[in-house]
């Protein structure tokens, strides 16, 4: 009786084919429940100890696509074990690879994404999440594997994609030489996106140009200069030039000379550098380097001076050589110790003619 019951055939299947599938399926979504619910679970009481996020979002990841691909998979295997027509079958295929190439996607451009946040978060740079990069980052990226998960999807449903990639092969190499300087910039962006040489905000000066950094875009940088202009580089003109990132200083070298008359005494000569020594260690946030008598000018002697000014800001720097300036000159005047400046003596000399001539007119 059960026998000949399960060897009924409906649709060119047994019943005993259809309990099969239908069993393997039950067994299948009954062994993904118990690993979700016992090995998921402990996994994600461990990661919860760890420090690190990397373990995180790829347990998140395993429950969030990962599991349904699978669901999908036994789904598919439970069902192709049936006999049925071949356009019935053939849909199904397609709808199967669809959904996968759809998850599949998905998931590659969530990995690819949150590897780039991780890339600019683990960097030495301070504040490097700039949400405007990272946006057009991530939908270049997205254009890109969708544009290949699409091509995959058509090759395997049985399409000729390859006349169309050649096409579009010749068309790009013709595109790429019409827009070498387009192309050139469009790249330079990705360098600085992951070589952070300068961001947002930064103070910077190339060539004979400086200012601060606005925005950073895919073909050009916008910096406002001191004089309050906007200047627009071209992103290869930044990566191929000497960049100088005065954001970055953590100190600033100060380097300057001055000139004292010839007239002044060896004593107060050697007195000089102990007075600027003095005065720029009395003086907050510097470093005093050296002081000396560097060398003989034309209107002078000329003395030479380097300190280190402790902090990257250019008004401090500014408010403090003033204050150096200020002293020094001070103290100069209390000495009696007079700055050179440049100054020239006229010798005049008569000839032997010009003095007998007028001794004779005046006898």
């Amino acid at each position: 009786m059960i026998q000949s019951i399960l060897n009924k055939i409906y649709f060119e299947n047994t019943i005993r084919d259809y309990l099969i599938s239908i069993l393997i399926f039950i067994l299948g979504v009954m062994l993904l429940l118990i690993f979700r619910k016992i090995v998921l679970k402990q996994l994600l009481k461990l990661i919860q100890k760890t420090t690190s996020r990397i373990d995180d979002f790829f347990i998140l990841q395993i429950n969030k696509f990962v599991l349904p691909l699978i669901y999908l998979a036994l789904l598919y295997f439970s069902i192709s074990i049936l006999k049925m027509p071949q356009t019935f079958r053939k849909t199904i295929d397609s709808v199967t690879l669809a959904i996968f190439t759809f998850y599949a996607i998905r998931f590659l451009i969530l990995i690819i994404n949150n590897s780039i946040k991780f890339f600019r978060k683990s960097s030495l740079t301070e504040g490097l999440a700039d949400q405007t990069s990272l946006k057009g980052i991530s939908t270049f990226i997205s254009i890109i594997i969708w544009g290949l998960g699409v091509v995959f999807f058509l090759d395997n449903l049985g399409f000729k994609v390859s006349a169309v990639i050649a096409g579009l092969g010749i068309g790009g190499i013709a595109v790429a030489l019409a827009a070498q300087a387009v192309l050139g910039d469009f790249f330079s962006y990705f360098v600085i996106f992951f070589d952070r040489p300068f961001e947002i905000g930064d103070f910077i000066s190339v060539d004979d140009k400086s200012g601060t950094v606005e925005k950073i875009g895919i073909k050009t940088t916008r910096v406002l200069s001191l004089s309050g202009e906007e200047i627009v580089f071209p992103n290869s003109n930044l990566t191929n030039s000497r960049l100088h990132n005065f954001k970055r200083m953590k100190r600033r070298r100060v380097y300057f000379k001055l000139s004292v008359v010839y007239k002044v005494s060896p004593e107060m000569l050697k007195q000089i550098p102990v007075l600027i020594k003095t005065i720029v260690e009395g003086i907050e946030f510097t470093s005093f380097e050296r002081a000396h008598f560097q060398s003989y000018g034309e209107s002078g002697l000329i003395f030479e001076v380097v300190y280190y000014v402790n902090t990257a800001e250019y008004n401090k720097y500014m408010d403090i050589q003033q204050e150096i300036n200020l002293k020094i000159f001070t103290e100069f005047e209390k000495r009696k110790i007079s700055f050179a400046y440049p100054t020239r003596s006229l010798f005049l000399e008569e000839s032997p003619d010009n003095i007998a001539l007028r001794a004779k007119n005046a006898k």
